[in-house]
């Protein structure tokens, strides 16, 4: 089974590269983020005429989170635990079901979280320890169970070209890395650091000052796996490829293959 996530910043704009890496990857399930877009206004029709069963959690204009499944969805969840109140479409849950049992994805689109300190700042921590106490509740399903993403993380100074420019940032400061930690440290693996080491594997480049012809890039995109899953890992990759189409998102799609028996 091939579970990617791809941040296309917006939808609408990215359809012919999603409907083109669809047929390249050729993935079983995608957890996109940043379509931007309501769930009516989700153009659905391309994509399913590839096979794919399609649910969406929408926002007009920002956030906004879907899945992708050639196998039908069971159970289909927007909204992340532990704040009635929080209205952005950030968090989207489904559970699919193989021949040797269940599957669970989420598809999640972290808060930025600049400027620093602020309210957005304070949104994203508590955003991540709701996270935390939503995955150590699903660890004790002890079944296979994906959290795909644009985290916003940057893990580790390997997971930047230049970490002294992020050391102010969101995405690097060390109460955003403990928290990444908190959740690798409840028995989740990061996928990609699970089959390599290298120190350019980036998912992210900025528009500006010519991030992507420098190599200037982060990688904040990430597939964590629960025990049952990573046991199943075979292989992870990163499609920077992608980054050089036409009219590219600033994002490209990380996978990985799970070996799923009867799938």
């Amino acid at each position: 089974m091939r579970i990617a996530t791809w941040n296309v910043n917006s939808i609408r704009q990215r359809m012919d590269s999603l409907v083109a890496w669809l047929a390249e990857r050729k993935p079983d399930i995608v957890c996109l983020q940043e379509i931007k877009c309501v769930d009516d206004a989700f153009p659905r029709e391309p994509i399913e005429a590839l096979g794919y069963n399609v649910a969406v959690h929408g926002q007009k204009t920002f956030n906004g989170v879907a899945l992708l499944s050639k196998l039908p969805f069971d159970e289909v969840a927007p909204g992340l635990i532990g704040d009635s109140s929080d209205v952005q479409a950030r968090f989207l849950e489904a559970i699919v079901s193989t021949k040797t049992g269940a599957v669970r994805v989420v598809s999640l689109y972290l808060p930025n979280g600049n400027p620093t300190p602020g309210d957005k700042y304070d949104y994203k921590l508590k955003w991540m320890d709701r996270l935390i106490k939503f995955s150590h509740e699903r660890l004790k399903l002890e079944e296979p169970f994906v959290l795909a993403g644009d985290y916003n993380v940057i893990p580790a100074a390997a997971d930047a070209k230049r970490p002294e420019a992020w050391v102010k940032d969101a995405l690097f400061l060390p109460q955003t890395r403990e928290r990444f930690r908190a959740l690798l440290n409840l028995g989740l693996t990061d996928a990609i650091r699970a089959t390599s080491d290298a120190d350019d594997l980036y998912s992210f480049w900025d528009y500006q000052a010519g991030s992507w012809q420098k190599n200037d890039g982060i990688r904040i995109d990430h597939l964590l796996l629960s025990p049952q899953a990573a046991d199943r890992l075979t292989a992870a990759g990163i499609d920077r490829h992608v980054r050089s189409w036409d009219k590219p998102s600033d994002h490209v799609p990380v996978w990985i293959d799970l070996y799923i028996e009867g799938r």
